[in-house]
């Protein structure tokens, strides 16, 4: 009796039934449908006020943060209000203006470049075109859907180190470069929540669902998610690792959105 309670200890566990793609895509908009509840004020979290400003601060924004872009563009367009005064602009004082974004020699560079390709090639106005975009210097996918959907109205997926890292801990693809999720992603859901969707999962990964600590006791939608566990369970130190507004702290914009639960961030130098 004693060896056939052994056995069957012993016997392996049956293997969690594969999820269906029908299941995972129902999955998916449930969890989508989830986080307009949660941001219903999700942003672009970069200050801008026109197409140029957003294609200015989202280049700036590559290997930096929202938050550090936004502390520096206020100089930047001081200095520099218009494409053609960009590209007329002096290299040296460029670069010590954005010197705070990190990498500022080849960020200027390609602002000067993007702002003489808009004066000469499209009479000095930010196309709407993503075939146009994507020929600016410095200018990728993401930046072009960046300023497509949040400048022009047009949507578009913004794949960034959140977006990738927060589909596929969901499990809605296993892929790694940003233009294969993109099109796994746009194949999910409808085309007018590509945008809104983007800023709801970039949210999500900066305020919860963080790299290498998410805050899994303190998620919304953990009952949706197959990688539960992987952070903090416990509720109230998960509650501790909450970022921005979740965690009671400055939002990244100086001038976020009249509905902005948070608090604007501080200009460069009052941190």
């Amino acid at each position: 009796m004693k060896a056939a309670t052994t056995a069957k200890a012993a016997a392996p566990r049956k293997a969690p039934k594969a999820e269906s793609h029908l299941a995972m895509v129902r999955r998916a908009r449930r969890i989508n449908r989830e986080l307009a509840e949660v941001y219903p004020y999700a942003h672009p979290e970069l200050d801008f006020r026109n197409p140029f400003e957003l294609l200015v601060a989202t280049v700036l924004s590559a290997q930096t943060t929202d938050l550090r872009v936004n502390q520096t563009t206020p100089a930047l367009f001081a200095a520099y209000p218009t494409p053609e005064d960009m590209a007329a602009a002096v290299p040296e004082e460029m670069e010590e203006i954005i010197r705070p974004t990190g990498f500022f020699r080849a960020k200027t560079k390609s602002l000067m470049g993007l702002s003489a390709a808009l004066r000469d090639e499209f009479g000095g106005e930010v196309p709407g075109r993503l075939d146009d975009l994507v020929k600016l210097p410095g200018v990728g996918r993401k930046t072009a859907n960046v300023v497509l959907g949040n400048a022009f109205g047009v949507p578009g997926i913004t794949v960034d180190t959140h977006f990738g890292r927060l589909v596929r801990r969901w499990k809605w693809t296993d892929e790694e470069d940003p233009v294969k999720v993109e099109a796994v992603v746009a194949g999910i859901f409808p085309k007018s929540e590509w945008t809104m969707l983007s800023h709801r999962v970039v949210f999500h990964g900066r305020r919860i669902c963080h790299a290498r600590k998410p805050a899994c006791g303190a998620c919304p939608i953990a009952p949706l998610c197959p990688s539960y566990g992987e952070g903090e369970t416990d509720p109230e130190k998960a509650r501790k690792l909450l970022k921005y507004e979740m965690g009671g702290y400055p939002g990244q914009r100086l001038s976020p959105p009249a509905d902005y639960p948070g608090k604007p961030a501080p200009a460069l130098g009052a941190e």
